[in-house]
């Protein structure tokens, strides 16, 4: 017989920090914001005892700073943060973006515009992780509805970063986040777990090579000459106005992404083969909008769920061919509207589309999902 796995009832923050521990995370550098304070109390406990580092900055644009400066030293790096605290951290995010520093970035959203209710549950920051920062940059953020996924998608998160020099964010909600779930911890053992490359010794090195989607990246000190910088720049990192390097540079932080997108796009599909009205979710209203579905199914009613845990790069082309044979798509979202668009861009005049908002703090629940769906049947 097999080692039991460990079963614990834990928390969606506390998965969150697990995983990146797991992970091989050994720096946390980050200011406490409601509802993912608790992420920053477990790696403050838990990183020293692994051998790593935990420092509270005196705010978020600190602490994004320190978590990029970690991992140009070599070190897997995190922090967490909320709405506020997010908009805070963007100017940096867009540095990491563009000198393609690994790094994970996780996001408990809560009502806002500004401080809003701080302890209320939303969906209130998709665009923001989409296009907070300036320039056309590339993004990858995923959107976990249980723990458990919480788990598994914090060391995705990792490894995505790190096998392609990439920030990666991770939305959560307050509702993920605060929630308890009884959870197979699995062993270090289980999981996957990718390293960034590193340049071999005595080679030329290149950390921006043109003819690489992603180049190996060296830690500072360690005998690589090379430069890092916001600018745009050449293949050593120094800054450049050349046109057709900047248009290369940026054509390949984009290339990399897209050229991943199999291994980044997670997807799940009920129901939808004969499904005459699918249902598009994401994070805890998915939850609320799988029961709809199941309840719709045992009434008899031609009804599709469609859950998507990579929000960006969005699954355009998955929604698109579900739109062959759906006629209406349902869009449940705690905001006024953020994804809902993406649905109308991806199924473009096919089928109609149409939302479920709530932004008033609370919860969309079942019954609002299905009764929706009986009037749009």
């Amino acid at each position: 017989m097999g080692q039991k796995k460990e079963m614990k009832l834990m928390q969606g923050n506390e998965a969150c920090a697990e995983g990146a521990i797991a992970a091989g995370a050994t720096f946390y550098a980050g200011y406490p914001i409601t509802p993912s304070t608790e992420i920053a109390e477990i790696a403050a406990k838990r990183l020293p005892v692994t051998g790593g580092k935990f420092i509270q900055m005196e705010d978020e644009i600190a602490g994004m700073a320190a978590v990029i400066g970690a991992s140009i030293g070599g070190a897997k790096s995190f922090t967490a943060t909320s709405g506020p605290g997010f908009s805070l951290k963007q100017e940096n995010i867009g540095y990491a973006i563009m000198a393609e520093i690994p790094c994970v970035i996780v996001n408990v959203q809560r009502m806002g515009p500004s401080t809003g209710v701080a302890t209320a549950p939303a969906q209130g920051d998709v665009m923001q992780a989409r296009w907070g920062t300036h320039g056309d940059h590339p993004v990858i953020a995923f959107s976990p509805s249980s723990v458990r996924e919480t788990f598994d998608l914090t060391v995705k998160a990792f490894n995505i970063s790190e096998k392609l020099r990439q920030p990666v964010i991770i939305l959560l909600d307050e509702v993920v986040g605060h929630m308890r779930e009884n959870i197979n911890i699995p062993s270090r053992d289980e999981l996957e777990i990718i390293d960034r490359e590193i340049p071999a010794a005595g080679e030329e090195y290149k950390p921006y090579a043109v003819d690489k989607d992603v180049s190996p990246l060296a830690s500072f000190g360690e005998g690589f000459l090379y430069n890092i910088t916001g600018l745009a720049h050449d293949e050593y990192g120094f800054p450049t106005a050349d046109g057709e390097k900047v248009k290369g540079l940026l054509t390949r932080l984009h290339k990399k992404i897209e050229n991943q997108k199999s291994d980044i796009l997670i997807t799940e599909e009920y129901a939808t083969e004969d499904a005459k009205l699918v249902v598009v979710s994401y994070g805890c209203t998915a939850r609320s909008a799988r029961q709809a579905v199941k309840k719709a199914r045992e009434a008899g009613l031609a009804v599709g769920f469609f859950r998507t845990a990579t929000i960006w790069p969005f699954p355009y082309e998955k929604i698109a061919a579900l739109a062959e044979t759906a006629e209406k798509f349902l869009v449940p979202e705690m905001n006024m509207g953020q994804i809902n668009g993406e649905v109308e861009r991806a199924v473009k005049g096919k089928s109609e589309v149409f939302g479920l908002n709530r932004f008033d703090g609370e919860l969309i629940t079942p019954e609002e999902i299905l009764a929706r769906i009986k009037e749009m049947i």
